[in-house]
C-alpha cells in the first residue's frame, strides 16, 4: 500500500501542480518555481512507488519515497518550534513521519530488523498522534463523516478515535500488531474514499 500511496500522491501533485494537496510544503509559503519543484517531487513519488512493488527495487523505492517524506516532515519542524503548544504542526509532522516509518520498514525488510523495530515504534507514535488529533478536534472530525452513514457523525468520530487508540496499543505491545496495522490501513483508506 505504501507504494500505491506514493504513486497516487505523485499523480495528485502532477494533476494539481501543487504540493498542498496534503499540506506537504505549506511551511515554505510562496516559493519560486513551485510547479517545477512539484513536478520533480511527483516524479520521485511515482518512481519510488513503482519501485517498491518489486522485491529487487524495493529498497531503492523506499529510499526515494523516504527521502521525499522526510523532507515533508522536517518542513514542519520550524512551525513546531514557533508554536510548540499548537497541535496542528505536530499532527502534520507525524502524518508525514508515518510514511517515513513505512519506508524504513520496507528498506530493512529481510535484514537485521533493528531499523524496522525503530520504525514500528515511530509508526505507533504517529498513530497516537492521529488519535490525539481526532480527540482534540472531535467535532471537526465528525463533520468529515458523511451524514448519510448511520448511526451518526459523532458516533463514527468517537469510534475511529478509539480504533486509533487500540491500534497504537497493539503496535506498542506487539500483540495483534499485524491485524492492527491491516485494520488501520483499511480504516484510513475508508477515510479517503468517504470523507
Amino acid at each position: 500500500m505504501l507504494g500505491v500511496a506514493g504513486i497516487l500522491l505523485g499523480i495528485l501533485t502532477l494533476v494539481w501542480q501543487d504540493f498542498n494537496t496534503w499540506q506537504q510544503i505549506e511551511p515554505l509559503g510562496a516559493i519560486p518555481h513551485r510547479d517545477i519543484l512539484a513536478d520533480i517531487f511527483a516524479a520521485i513519488e511515482i518512481i519510488g512507488g513503482v519501485a517498491i512493488q518489486w522485491r529487487r527495487a524495493a529498497r531503492a523505492g523506499a529510499v526515494a519515497l523516504g527521502g521525499v517524506f522526510t523532507v515533508f516532515a522536517l518542513l514542519w519542524v520550524p512551525r513546531i518550534l514557533a508554536h510548540p503548544l499548537t497541535y496542528d504542526p505536530w499532527g502534520n509532522f507525524f502524518e508525514q513521519s508515518s510514511q517515513v516509518a513505512g519506508c524504513l520498514i520496507v528498506f530493512d525488510a529481510g535484514r537485521k530488523q533493528k531499523l524496522a523495530r525503530s520504525a514500528y515504534l515511530l509508526f505507533a507514535i504517529c498513530v497516537i498522534s492521529f488519535m490525539l488529533e481526532q480527540l482534540l478536534n472531535l467535532s471537526a472530525t465528525a463533520s468529515f463523516v458523511p451524514k448519510w452513514i448511520p448511526p451518526g457523525q459523532m458516533f463514527w468520530s468517537v469510534v475511529t478515535t478509539m480504533a486509533f487508540a487500540a491500534a497504537a496499543l497493539a503496535l506498542l505491545t506487539g500483540r495483534y500488531a499485524l491485524w492492527a496495522s491491516r485494520l488501520l490501513t483499511a480504516m484510513i483508506i475508508g477515510f479517503g474514499l468517504l470523507a
